[in-house]
């Protein structure tokens, strides 16, 4: 924990509002001054107690407060540094330790998420069984998403028109694996618009799931192998469609700056959103009609950590006939946050309720999100409510079914069948 960046907070509160942990309790020591005054406790000679560690493990890392936050305080840099400390030197119950063995073994690994697609069929109807065991693992099954039809992409998709970039595209795990349909759609969005799109079979993890919870030398791991992927794929651009990912990318340089010849490498890797890349590249596809009413949903990762929201919203305004709706609460996180909603599941419900609540208040057709796990968590949170109706798909998808003149009533997916 930098004492430096701990000194820059001013304790004004101007972050208490937009921490989604504060607005659910109302606890100070669960509100992002609180866990920075319990950091300097740390660095002035405390040790990390249970109590300590559980305001910690609370905090979802949505950032939020960073964009709340006059002074500048990286609370990004201080909580990750701080999940570190944690991960060191605090001993866990050996359920915890078994859940999380079990959550970073599985996720990070295409190849065991692709063995879990036949349990994954079953694992719903086991939903009750798996809550009493645990409540992570009915977590588990309550967000598990029906199981798409592979889709095998090949390793290069040609221009479409004349070539304006040579992109590399990140699958993911999650997304590769239970989303694959958005890394085609991506895919074939990018190519519209005159790209050849690199896609490497081979690419691993890029960490996002180890950095946001403490896991260093894992997320390291992980990055230096994902630099010399698409170092060995020769693009202009790394081109990513979720925004965890994304923001963990983007931070390569920080994460690996006890390491120069890697942090100099990573600053040479040029990460990008999806949107921000396409604003960046400027439309050149013609946009075909949707008539449909859309709610955009921020991910954090994407607007906090990255700063993108204004690209998403202008990637789809510019869609003939398409009524973007904004959705009440936009900045409050809908307690996806990478593994929290399956390592504080109670915490994780509380806010996605709020969150469903809020998107079919929107009264939109669809609801679009640009990560995957907001994706589960909201569709989870929407089949709890049991009222409403509304589809979900990714940004990707919806430009894709604009750019080709597909039907509008075949985008997304609804949330009941899975």
């Amino acid at each position: 924990m930098d004492p430096e960046l701990i000194k820059d907070c001013v304790h004004c509160g101007f972050c208490l509002p937009t921490c989604p942990t504060y607005v659910l309790w109302g606890e100070e020591m669960d509100s992002p001054r609180g866990r920075i005054h319990l950091m300097g406790q740390h660095v002035e000679g405390t040790p990390v107690t249970g109590a300590m560690a559980g305001h910690f493990d609370a905090c979802l890392g949505c950032m939020a407060c960073v964009t709340a936050c006059p002074s500048g305080v990286r609370y990004d840099r201080l909580i990750e540094q701080t999940r570190a400390v944690v991960e060191r030197e605090h001993v866990r119950r050996p359920d915890e330790r078994a859940i999380r063995a079990l959550v970073f073994a599985l996720f990070p690994y295409r190849r065991r998420l692709r063995a879990m697609r036949l349990p994954m069929r079953l694992i719903r109807r086991l939903q009750s069984f798996l809550e009493e065991v645990h409540p992570s693992l009915g977590a588990m099954a309550e967000l598990a998403p029906a199981v798409p039809r592979p889709v095998r992409l090949p390793p290069l998709v040609r221009a479409r028109r004349r070539r304006r970039a040579r992109v590399g595209l990140l699958t993911g795990c999650v997304q590769g694996e239970f989303f694959p349909q958005v890394n085609a759609a991506t895919a074939r969005v990018l190519a519209l618009e005159g790209c050849d799109v690199v896609i490497p079979p081979r690419q691993g993890c890029c960490g996002a799931l180890s950095l946001h919870s403490g896991r260093e030398d894992e997320a390291k791991r992980f990055a230096r192998r994902t630099i010399e992927t698409f170092e060995r794929a020769g693009v202009d651009a790394v081109v990513v469609n979720a925004a965890g990912c994304g923001s963990s990318m983007k931070d390569y340089a920080e994460v690996l700056a006890g390491e120069p010849g890697w942090a100099a490498r990573a600053e040479a890797l040029r990460t990008r959103d999806l949107a921000e890349f396409l604003i960046e590249l400027g439309p050149v596809a013609e946009r075909r009609p949707l008539p449909l009413t859309v709610a955009y949903h921020d991910a954090c990762h994407l607007a906090h950590a990255q700063g993108v929201r204004a690209q998403p919203r202008e990637l789809l305004r510019a869609i003939p006939e398409l009524e973007l709706r904004e959705i009440e609460e936009s900045a409050i996180c809908c307690g996806s946050a990478g593994t929290y909603n399956l390592l504080q599941p109670e915490a994780a419900r509380e806010l996605g309720d709020r969150k469903a609540e809020r998107v079919l208040a929107a009264g939109a057709d669809v609801l679009v999100s640009a990560n995957p796990g907001c994706t589960m968590q909201i569709a989870a949170a929407v089949r709890r409510a049991g009222k409403g109706e509304i589809r979900v798909a990714h940004t990707a998808e919806v430009l894709d079914a604009s750019l080709r003149g597909l039907e509008p009533g075949i985008l997304g997916w609804s949330p009941r069948q899975g």
